[in-house]
């Protein structure tokens, strides 16, 4: 992850190509597209196009122009809820019953 601190979205076109690397042998049988999300939400153009693309195609069967938004949308939401598993996961027990108490008490 050389250019992850200067270079936005470096670490998805990094997965990007390992994962083009690891799985080269199926592009003989299968459409393979990898699709790398960073932890920050930059994703990389070819996962871009194929959610636009499954979007495209949805939104001919539904006749909903906003599919590839809603689409976004909920894989977005899918990769926070990642994420707070992720940080919550960091913490002790009862470093994190403190925390939720903390978050109750002053919502």
């Amino acid at each position: 992850m050389v250019n992850t601190a200067r270079e936005a979205g470096a670490a998805a076109n990094h997965a990007a190509t390992n994962k083009n690397t690891k799985y080269n042998q199926l592009s003989n049988t299968h459409v393979f597209v990898p699709v790398a999300i960073e932890t920050g939400g930059t994703w990389h153009y070819q996962a871009v196009e194929l959610v636009q693309e499954i979007g495209r195609r949805t939104a001919n069967i539904t006749d909903h122009a906003r599919e590839s938004n809603f689409l976004f949308q909920q894989l977005s939401v899918a990769l926070q809820r990642g994420n707070a598993v992720s940080f919550e996961n960091t913490f002790t027990a009862s470093k994190l019953v403190a925390i939720r108490c903390f978050i109750f008490l002053m919502s």
